[in-house]
């Protein structure tokens, strides 16, 4: 058994500061890293200390802050390092303990090739793998991934046979460039399948132990938006499966400390199948639904088997009871294909973990976040700001518990998907368990709409306006005449657009969640904001849009590919290049029939959001 008195937590944002709270929980000292971004960031704040590192994947500025600073072990986190095999090996070669799995089993498990071949010998499910150069025409639908890191980087869901060609150069092309390693799987692409994940812990001890499973399968573009446990619907024998043949795995390679299998269960008049996807060798985003439905600290038992003590339960004495649910809130916009944001946040207020119980059930809650007030969100990490999680004794107690957190909750100066994720969550497609890891890809109905501005949205920016406007008949308390009772009254707010609203002052209409800057408010209602501002305080801009011919930068980033040249002749929709920002790649494509006549870049350019790339003249070249 090891002695932990100092943990390093290589790693930041919300991650970071549960690990400082774990180690202040535990009565270990606390040493958080951070770059000049994140200088006054919160983990920086709440840890014991702080080490200016240049970059969270510099190994060895990492392994030298944990050194210097007299820690006895290294937490990882998820990202970042949590997964590099050859980070682990540095933290062991330099006298520390690494809170993970041992850098072999990082290795061996952190490739899906290689994963596959040890889920087979255990007894695990797969499904039918092809080589890149060799899929079968009758085997589409396909699914192109890379065999190094995760987090849905690297894969693509190829249909036909001639599109596969492309798909493997991008994917080869987001591999190098995010996991320094472009080789690639090619296996058969389950439709509707559903996300399921079970929850492993092993000690040095011999003991693997499942905590159930969890069902992720709310995705958009392979990443998980919401999270929940146990998952729905299960039959109760593949339950078992999953969970014997998780521990099965873990017991094949000595597994120690925190890890997740995931496997794709697929639903047929035969009854439900599963097959292995991959393995994740450290501690996953979404662990709080696990703690919420088994009342455990992952985080603690991380700690303990780091320490080199036994998990603290057998598996017969861990239980599963009620239902979690979290959801992931990103900076980006859902109404403009989910791009995302960065940039000033004038605050940022989550909701209260202290819901009231209902006639029926207590309620449970939890806030994991990154920002907290004012805060500046950079488009150098990761866009998630927090995990919004509530647990209730069945799936709709915790979705309703869920509801109450967003509704108190409010991001203001950037947008979010926090209105979006509460609409998601309370559709009737996800109540009812129909959403697949495809759903959301090919959904198309109004969920993506831009809500209008809610009455109780709008009455609040009012009344705000109104307190700062003499003049306005908002600003004159309630309306009150002595020659009668108060009266409606009304007042002009407009959006950024110009669309301008006649408020009416209606005496018990609920308020929503306003911040007033000057003459314009930032109005929240159900997790959603709208920028207001008083009609006759508008200003009109006088710089024209870039005009419609022009395909520019959906964000600032990196030119990763350019299919055209001037003079090419090009039909809509075609593929023009394309743009990566933050592990993200971005199909540039032409808005219309017509000829390149300028191209603004070159590949390897960095430019920045609305930097025209090319333009397409319209018609040009037409026979």
């Amino acid at each position: 058994m090891t002695t932990l008195q100092t943990v390093l937590i290589a790693n930041r944002g919300e991650i970071a500061r549960r690990v400082v709270r774990a180690c202040r929980t535990a009565g270990l000292r606390s040493v958080a890293v951070f770059t000049d971004l994140d200088a006054h960031a919160l983990h920086v704040e709440e840890a014991d200390e702080a080490v200016r590192i240049d970059s969270y994947l510099d190994v060895d500025e990492v392994v030298a802050a944990a050194v210097s600073s007299g820690a006895d072990a290294v937490h990882p986190g998820y990202g970042f390092l949590s997964e590099n095999a050859a980070f682990a090996r540095a933290v062991e070669a330099a006298g520390l303990v690494f809170v993970g799995p041992s850098a072999d089993v990082i290795e061996l498990m952190g490739r899906k090739d290689r994963a596959r071949e040890v889920a087979e010998r255990a007894g695990v499910p797969v499904t039918p793998r092809y080589e890149t150069d060799d899929v079968p025409a009758d085997a589409y639908p396909v699914l192109v991934k890379a065999a190094a890191g995760g987090g849905g980087k690297g894969m693509h869901v190829v249909r036909r046979p001639e599109d596969l060609a492309d798909a493997v150069a991008t994917a080869r092309r987001e591999a190098a460039s995010s996991f320094g390693d472009d080789t690639l799987l090619v296996e058969a692409y389950v439709e509707g399948g559903r996300h399921v994940e079970v929850q492993v812990f092993g000690d040095d001890h011999g003991t693997v132990v499942h905590l159930f499973e969890r069902d992720c399968s709310a995705q958009r573009r392979h990443q998980k938006v919401v999270e929940e446990a146990p998952a729905p619907g299960l039959d109760p024998a593949l339950r078992a499966l999953l969970h014997d043949s998780s521990v099965a795995l873990c017991r094949e390679v000595g597994y120690t400390g925190a890890g997740t299998v995931e496997f794709l269960v697929a639903d047929s008049l035969d009854g439900q199948t599963a097959y292995f996807l991959e393995m994740n060798t450290r501690l996953q985003v979404e662990h709080p639904v696990t703690e919420q439905v088994t009342g455990l600290d992952l985080v603690q038992w991380q700690l303990d088997v780091a320490a080199g003590l036994p998990l603290p339960l057998a598996q017969d004495e861990i239980t599963c009871t009620g239902h979690a649910v979290e959801v992931r809130v990103y900076a980006e916009d859902p109404y403009a294909g989910f791009l995302p944001q960065a940039g000033h946040v004038l605050d940022a207020r989550w909701g209260s973990v202290d819901l009231p119980p209902t006639a029926r059930h207590p309620r449970r809650a939890e806030v994991h976040a990154s920002i907290e007030g004012e805060a500046v969100v950079s488009s150098a990490y990761d866009p998630m700001l927090a995990k919004l999680v509530a647990h209730g004794p069945d799936r709709d107690a915790a979705v309703d518990a869920l509801l109450d957190v967003v509704d108190s909750s409010a991001v203001e100066g950037i947008d979010t998907n926090l209105g979006w994720v509460r609409r998601l969550v309370d559709s009737p497609e996800f109540r009812a368990g129909e959403v697949h890891t495809g759903w959301l890809d090919a959904y198309e109905g109004p969920l993506l709409e831009r809500p209008s501005v809610a009455p109780e949205a709008l009455r609040s920016a009012a009344l705000l306006l109104g307190e700062a406007d003499d003049e306005s008949p908002f600003g004159r308390g309630d309306g009150w005449r002595s020659a009668g009772p108060p009266v409606p009254l009304t007042v002009h707010v407009a959006e950024p657009d110009g669309t301008t609203h006649d408020v009416v002052d209606v005496p018990g209409l609920a308020h929503a969640d306003a911040t007033a800057r000057g003459r314009r408010v930032w109005s929240t209602w159900q997790g959603q904001t709208w920028v207001l501002e008083a009609a006759d305080a508008m200003r009109r801009s006088s710089v024209a849009a870039a005009g419609t011919a022009d395909v520019v930068s959906p964000m600032p980033g990196a030119v990763v590919a350019l299919d055209v040249a001037v003079g090419d002749v090009v039909t809509a929709g075609q593929r023009l290049g394309a743009v990566e920002a933050m592990k993200m790649e971005l199909a540039l494509v032409a808005p219309h029939d017509g000829t390149v006549t300028h191209v603004g870049a070159a590949v390897g350019d960095q430019v920045a959001m609305g930097h025209v790339v090319v333009h397409v003249e319209p018609g040009a070249g037409d026979a």
